[in-house]
């Protein structure tokens, strides 16, 4: 009677993995205690061999999440509420940008890393993906060369970010590459481009897509092997001209050489008396015009302790409009020219002449690729339409392969194919 309902038991489990499962589980458990039944003495063997790898495998098949191969998962909920996000975001974005101040040869570098962490996912499979783990294969690379050695610097930068957020809120290193990535556009007075954070970093030990060289966009490598990332991604010829548009214009951009004034900020420091304005746009009292207004009062200033206002630490202004955010900008540019490298590449591609943005500009108009052809021209044409494009290239480049946790962001979000610009 005991074996009976053990069996009952048994058959139970595996019409229930066989839901999970390929093949008829049922059909081969049938079997096997048909014959085990035979003979008694053999019941407590097969009980004990079976039992262990059919509990196992309920275990295993009933708990694995759905989309197990996805990579990247999403929480926008991940941060807490409005203020604790954007005080996270804020606090990255500006370590980015004085870092970019003090060297401006690392905004086309942050770009780039937020390019590589996202395409390193391989549509096909639903592998990898812009789970930070990127940043883990630059610091762990032993390439000595200048093009990787800004990557580690830029790395590090948002590694050292990420541990002195720890003392106020957190963010994950996923979000942070994506999150450099606008801020090196920005920083040279391109637009601003909006992402979706709430990425998970990826398990500690996660190797990056080897597929991948981390030097893939320094210029040495052909513009095949960077057409075949992009594809193997999943990213339409469109959105691979939006990208690389955006990184030419970076890499072309004249930055600031004063690297010297880098926490000087860019806004005027002075406002009509009377008009809407903070306390440091108003002309700055002199050292003669405070020892007059002192000495009329009968006071004496030389008990102040030495240097006791000197080497304030450098805290960013983010008072006024999003493009004065951080204080002043590495570059000249500002939205409405931000296509203008793409302009003069568009006069070269006209002209059929040799065109000075080397890898970038022959593959965005290669003979070969009237579809990047067609779009360099489009973005040449009109400032609102590239910046348009590249928006929504790069929020989706960093959604690749992610799948949305959470709640009411799980149910209204999972399985949705991924909207390219081609869906328009």
């Amino acid at each position: 009677m005991i074996f009976s309902r053990i069996c009952t038991v048994f058959l139970a489990s595996a019409t229930l993995i066989d839901a999970f499962q390929t093949g008829n589980v049922q059909t081969r458990f049938q079997s096997s205690l048909s014959s085990i039944a035979k003979d008694s003495d053999n019941r407590r063997a097969f009980l004990t061999q079976t039992s262990g790898a059919v509990l196992a495998s309920l275990i295993a098949t009933t708990s694995l999440p759905k989309g197990a191969n996805a990579i990247v998962y999403l929480d926008p909920a991940m941060y807490g509420d409005q203020e604790n996000r954007i005080s996270a975001v804020d606090s990255l974005k500006e370590s980015v940008r004085r870092s970019i101040l003090q060297k401006p040869d690392l905004a086309p570098i942050f770009y780039s890393m937020a390019l590589l962490d996202g395409l390193s996912y391989i549509s096909k499979t639903n592998a990898y993906g812009p789970d930070g783990r990127v940043v883990t294969a630059i610091l762990e690379s032993t390439d000595k060369s200048p093009y990787i050695s800004l990557m580690k610097e830029a790395a590090q930068v948002l590694v050292e970010s990420k541990k002195s957020l720890k003392k106020l809120t957190s963010i994950t290193i996923a979000d942070a590459v994506a999150l450099a990535g606008t801020e090196g556009v920005a920083a040279v007075g391109g637009p601003n481009l909006s992402i979706q954070v709430g990425r998970t970093d990826a398990p500690k030990g996660s190797k990056f897509n080897p597929d991948i060289p981390l030097d893939l966009f320094s210029g040495n490598k052909s513009k095949e092997e960077v057409r075949k990332v992009f594809l193997s991604a999943g990213m339409t010829e469109r959105e691979m001209t939006a990208l690389l548009g955006g990184l030419l214009t970076l890499e072309a951009a004249k930055k600031d050489a004063d690297t010297a004034n880098w926490a000087k900020s860019d806004k005027p420091k002075f406002v009509e008396r009377g008009k809407m304005g903070r306390m440091s746009d108003y002309k700055r009292l002199t050292d003669e015009d405070i020892a007059n207004e002192l000495a009329k009062d009968g006071v004496d200033d030389e008990d102040d302790e030495p240097g006791l206002f000197d080497d304030q630490p450098y805290i960013a202004d983010t008072f006024g409009t999003k493009d004065q955010a951080f204080g002043k900008k590495a570059g000249s540019l500002n939205e409405k020219n931000f296509n203008m490298y793409i302009m003069e590449l568009n006069n070269y591609m006209k002209k059929g002449s040799k065109q000075p943005y080397g890898w970038i500009g022959d593959l965005l108009i290669d003979k070969e690729s009237p579809g990047t052809q067609q779009y360099v021209s489009k973005y040449a044409k009109s400032y609102l339409n590239y910046e348009k494009d590249l928006r929504i290239a790069f929020n989706s480049m960093t959604q690749l392969g992610g799948e949305f946790t959470g709640g009411k962001y799980d149910s209204l979000l999972r399985d949705r194919p991924r909207k390219t610009l081609n869906d328009e």
